[in-house]
């Protein structure tokens, strides 16, 4: 079977890092931004595209952030956020994700007088309004931030408690990496962990193996975002390995962060190699310009994976999804026998030429 883009469309997919401020639509900013008066950069599409978008242009993680303040400036009211997080599942939907795990941090969305828990009963309403149209299931998962602080992390933990099982399935650590390390938000995984609720943290992107060690013995994670740097640290990716913690990868978003030196460079097919869970994830669809299918495309084009490798990395989102047990179960076996019936992918794996 030929790999065509077509076909890795059509793949069923699962995503689980991909963050909700960073994946609008161009179109929808503008209409919002008219809509409540916001003064924006420009106000023609094609300008603020580029405006909002990374392409080929590389900076620090830094700069790549400051184009959040654009979005941030619609996402202020529910509305705009029960709009927002339904097109992206939309979106998504259309390319076959069948499950998606959407993360943003409230804290950032209190501007104009919206509570936090104001913004997780609308971002539920839009991805529940998704569902019911698409079919497409999604999860939250709250966001501390690094460089905010680490009394406001542990009032968004709190948060994360209060949705539990509606809605919130997992607290995540985002923001500048460098000078603003994990341990200091250590309470807010404490209150997490404590609740019995699952914890990614951002790590190994702008800094060192450090990070991931902190993110995973300070902090508990289940899942590491990122980690590009893990291998700096053999001891920690065997430890990583052993306890299958997965990797959410970001191809695009890394060469964009200057977290790795170039594509051909990144550590996923050294890390696949290894055994080590890997997941292919968007990270922000509008800054990096990409979709879960251009994903699968620069995966396929760098490292030559194939679709057996393509069904490997389905399968290993769902098992390291924050979804409860007996529902990730039957989406596994509902992926599983699509990729069998329509793909003629099986569960065992056969090298064949592509």
């Amino acid at each position: 079977m030929k790999i065509t883009p077509a076909l890795l469309k059509r793949l069923p997919k699962v995503e689980l890092h991909c963050h909700l401020d960073g994946s609008l639509r161009v179109p929808t900013i503008i209409d919002l931004a008219e809509k409540q008066r916001v003064e924006l950069p420009s106000h023609n599409l094609d300008r603020l595209t580029k405006m909002l978008t990374i392409g080929k242009k590389r900076g620090t993680l830094e700069d790549y952030l400051e184009k959040f303040e654009i979005t941030l400036s619609v996402l202020q009211t529910p509305e705009s956020l029960i709009r927002t997080a339904r097109e992206l599942a939309e979106d998504a939907d259309a390319e076959n994700v069948r499950y998606m795990e959407i993360r943003y941090s409230p804290i950032l969305h209190t501007a104009m007088g919206m509570t936090p828990q104001e913004s997780v009963v609308a971002v539920r309403k839009g991805l529940m309004q998704a569902e019911k149209e698409f079919g497409i299931k999604s999860r939250i998962i709250i966001c501390g931030i690094r460089n905010i602080g680490a009394e406001t992390s542990l009032k968004l933990a709190d948060l994360a408690v209060q949705f539990k099982n509606k809605g919130v399935v997992g607290f995540d650590l985002a923001g500048a990496e460098e000078n603003f390390p994990a341990k200091h938000h250590r309470e807010a995984f404490y209150l997490i962990l404590n609740n019995n609720i699952n914890a990614t943290i951002h790590a190994g992107e702008a800094f060192g193996p450090e990070s991931i060690h902190q993110a995973i013995h300070y902090c508990g994670a289940h899942r590491i975002g990122h980690g590009t740097r893990l291998k700096e640290d053999r001891s920690l990716m065997q430890y990583v390995n052993d306890h299958r913690i997965a990797l959410e990868i970001c191809l695009t978003s890394n060469y964009q962060t200057k977290s790795i030196r170039s594509l051909k460079y990144h550590p996923l097919k050294f890390y696949h190699d290894q055994g080590i869970r890997v997941t292919l994830n968007t990270d922000n669809r509008l800054m990096s310009g990409t979709t879960l299918t251009a994903e699968f495309q620069l995966a396929r084009k760098l490292f030559g994976f194939n679709l057996y490798d393509f069904r490997e990395f389905t399968i290993t989102a769902m098992k390291s999804a924050f979804l409860r047990y007996d529902q990730r179960k039957v989406m596994i076996r509902t992926i599983a026998e699509e990729l069998e019936g329509e793909f003629g992918l099986m569960p065992e794996y056969y090298p064949r030429e592509e």
